[in-house]
C-alpha cells in the first residue's frame, strides 16, 4: 500500500523524502566522491568517463553534464550532496541556488536578505 503524501503538493518543491533518496542513491554518492581531491581531477578531467563508474540512470548523468540542478533534484539528488558539483566547478552555494531560480546571483541574494519568497509564491 503507497504511503499518503500530503507534503507533495508544496508549489515549486520537490521533497526529499525516502522515496527520492532511494531514487537518487547513485547519484548523491557521486556527488559525496567529490569531496576527494583525486576524485575531483578526475570528474574534471573526464566528466563522463567518471560518471560512468556510477550506477547512475543515464538522465541523471545527462542532468550532471548539463549542470541541470533542478533536473538533478528531480531525479533523487539532495542539494546538500549536489553543491559537491558546484564546489568543484568553483561556484559557491549562492551561485548555484541563484541559478536554480532563474536569477542573478545577486538578485538571488538581495531576495534572500529581503526574507525570501513571500509565503504565497506558486499557490493558486
Amino acid at each position: 500500500m503507497p504511503l499518503d503524501k500530503p507534503y507533495k503538493d508544496v508549489p515549486g518543491t520537490t521533497i526529499f523524502d525516502a522515496e527520492q533518496s532511494r531514487r537518487g542513491y547513485a547519484l548523491n554518492q557521486f556527488c559525496m566522491s567529490l569531496m576527494k581531491a583525486d576524485n575531483r581531477e578526475r570528474f574534471k578531467k573526464d566528466e563522463r568517463a567518471y560518471l560512468d563508474e556510477w550506477p547512475m540512470t543515464e538522465d541523471q548523468k545527462q542532468a550532471v553534464l548539463a549542470r541541470d540542478l533542478n533536473r538533478c533534484i528531480a531525479l533523487g539528488g539532495n542539494i546538500y550532496f549536489l553543491a559537491k558539483i558546484g564546489a568543484t566547478d568553483g561556484k559557491s552555494f549562492q551561485q548555484m541556488a541563484g541559478s536554480m531560480t532563474g536569477m542573478s546571483e545577486e538578485a538571488y541574494r538581495d531576495m534572500m536578505i529581503g526574507g525570501g519568497r513571500d509565503p504565497k509564491w506558486g499557490r493558486k
